[in-house]
């Protein structure tokens, strides 16, 4: 058995794969030897690279049923294969419940959690007619398993997410594995956007039991086992990578009454 991850001659399409999680998730997946292609509306400031090689990129609207096919069948013609799909793809902004009304709401979720039912769906039709089919992995969020305050659509939609992707793995198996990495908070760099300067993020970090947010490139790691061969009987999974979670509040609030 490989003492290392090694995902040589394979080909992976990560969905905002251009900075952030995705950049991370990118990085190893090249790191592990994989063709990589990343697909965003934008095209990077600068190619996502490591150890000397770098993904392509290719722009895709995801939200484009039509053009998320067309992207797929493409990478499969000009790459001759595709064995990895990583729907990294989303985010939202910070919006109560009683603001901007159900459509704003509404894009959310289609962001979140349709666009990669339809990026799946696309990728299944490649990643069905190899003998050796696939690995697909949701990018799913603590916010899908708890109360997501500013962000109830997000977390509605990750909750779906996580549920699909189960679904998944058992209507496409034993072809093509399916799972979900369930992340945390996670240090990018919209970080400053969310928790302030570097005292902010400091204390951010000191909630989670292990002392501080997620670095991209061990997101990265997580999802290049989960693709790989030594995750062969892993499917229908989510693994979380939170550092440990919550601590929970009122064990602070206990403290500071004694």
């Amino acid at each position: 058995m490989a003492s290392v991850i090694e995902l040589d001659g394979r080909v992976a399409v990560v969905t905002g794969g251009t900075r952030g999680v995705g950049a991370g998730i990118t990085r190893a997946l090249l790191e592990a030897g994989a063709e990589v292609v990343v697909c965003a509306r934008r095209p990077p400031d600068q190619p996502v690279g490591a150890d000397g090689r770098t993904a392509r990129f290719l722009p895709l609207d995801l939200r484009d049923a039509d053009a998320v096919t067309g992207f797929f069948q493409r990478v499969g013609r000009e790459h001759g294969r595709l064995d990895v799909l990583v729907n990294n793809a989303g985010g939202t902004p910070y919006r109560m419940l009683d603001e901007g009304g159900a459509q704003r709401h509404a894009r959310v979720v289609e962001l979140n959690l349709l666009a990669p039912l339809t990026a799946s769906l696309a990728a299944y039709e490649v990643m069905r007619e190899q003998p050796e089919g696939g690995s697909i992995v949701m990018i799913g969020s603590v916010s899908g398993s708890r109360p997501s305050p500013g962000s109830a659509a997000y977390g509605a939609a990750k909750a779906g997410l996580d549920q699909l992707a189960r679904t998944m793995a058992v209507e496409w198996a034993p072809l093509v594995r399916v799972n979900t990495l369930v992340l945390g908070m996670v240090r990018t760099e919209l970080a400053p956007l969310h928790y302030g300067d570097e005292d902010g993020v400091a204390a951010v970090g000191r909630t989670v039991p292990l002392g501080r947010l997620a670095d991209p490139a061990e997101v990265g790691d997580a999802c290049a086992f989960l693709v790989s061969d030594r995750a062969s009987y892993i499917s229908g999974a989510s693994l979380l990578v939170h550092g440990g979670g919550e601590r929970p509040a009122f064990l602070d609030a206990a403290t500071a009454n004694r």
